[in-house]
């Protein structure tokens, strides 16, 4: 199994193939992803643990365990940890491409490009 940290959490990958990759996503609290968008892949999140902040194309959405949302290539998207314990969530990844590399990023609270 595959785990890599990152400053606001981690992810592990769960399964990786030619047709879909997926994720165990873990935010800790007062933290979030970049905001950003993928060229070659769509993604749907699951949320399993916490309550999230989700904002896809501007638009903010709560969620909490058991819900979803997708989001289609070159949405702009991001996922704040607006709780006092981890959010966990699963990504589904389906398109041509999974590599981290496939990201733009519209704004970084740590500074990454």
């Amino acid at each position: 199994m595959y785990i890599e940290e990152r400053p606001w959490g981690s992810f592990t990958i769960l399964e990786d193939t030619d047709t879909y990759k997926t994720k165990r996503i873990t935010v800790r609290p007062k933290q979030r992803l970049s905001y950003q968008s993928h060229e070659k892949r769509n993604e749907l999140w699951i949320i399993v643990a916490g309550k999230a902040k989700i904002t896809l194309d501007g638009i903010d959405h709560i969620l909490s365990y058991g819900e979803n949302i997708v989001i289609l290539k070159h949405q702009k998207h991001r996922i704040e940890n607006i709780g006092e314990s981890d959010v966990i969530f699963i990504e589904v990844q389906t398109g041509t491409y999974f590599g981290e590399d496939d990201i733009v990023r519209y704004s970084d609270d740590y500074k990454r490009s």
